[in-house]
């Protein structure tokens, strides 16, 4: 069974899918998606948060893609250092 989404994490996780090139997308959609979902589980979270977004992109994103990506979640008002990321 599939867990819910925090609104605003589903709004802010669309954001940053539409910042990967499309023929990247469906691929970091799937993994990104089933990894936010997993850490939500891990959790115990009734829904996935922005927490969650934020590990499974560092998580599932490949090393040299971090600094466009982090410049991705700042654009659309993320502060991944929140989340202990640097």
């Amino acid at each position: 069974m599939s867990i819910l989404w925090e609104k605003e994490a589903e709004t802010k996780f669309q954001a940053l899918l539409a910042k990967i090139p499309i023929f990247m997308r469906p691929i970091a959609q799937d993994k990104v998606s089933k990894k936010a979902e997993s850490l939500a589980r891990s959790l115990n979270h009734t829904e996935i948060n922005e927490k969650d977004i934020v590990d499974a992109f560092f998580s599932e994103t490949p090393f040299g893609f971090h600094g466009p990506m982090k410049n991705d979640m700042e654009e659309i008002g993320i502060d991944y250092k929140k989340y202990g990321h640097q």
